[in-house]
């Protein structure tokens, strides 16, 4: 395919390979209908990459308990606050936390229930025994 080449959708056509192990014509309009579209998978794709990062992990993580402020968040992590402001920037761009400036401080929460919610999901799927 070439640079600016987009992807063809592959033509259905009935299986070729043995008859017992492919989904019927049918079944794969179906299983189609219910995947991700390319536009879909590919936000999803730089969100997830986006929790790549382990700092910025560690400060939703902090936020998944209650708002802090920058400095709080840069003092319990030992990392600058300017290393902090920079990863929080990075967050509410993805729509992942919310702030609200008091006086001279900024406090930090997450955004919505759903970020809590995927982050107590993938903790406990890690804490979970084999």
């Amino acid at each position: 395919m070439g640079v600016n080449a987009q992807p063809s959708k592959l033509l259905i056509s009935e299986p070729k390979c043995h008859p017992h192990c492919l989904l019927k014509t049918q079944e794969i309009k179906t299983v189609q209908e219910k995947i991700l579209d390319a536009e879909k998978s590919q936000r999803m794709a730089e969100f997830f990459s986006l929790l790549g990062d382990s700092n910025r992990l560690r400060i939703l993580s902090m936020l998944a308990h209650e708002e802090f402020c920058v400095c709080d968040i840069a003092a319990t992590l030992e990392m600058s606050e300017s290393a902090v402001s920079h990863q929080l920037r990075t967050l509410k761009a993805m729509r992942l936390v919310k702030y609200e400036k008091r006086g001279r401080k900024v406090f930090y929460r997450l955004l919505d229930h759903h970020v809590l919610e995927l982050y107590q999901s993938v903790t406990e799927h890690l804490d979970e025994n084999d």
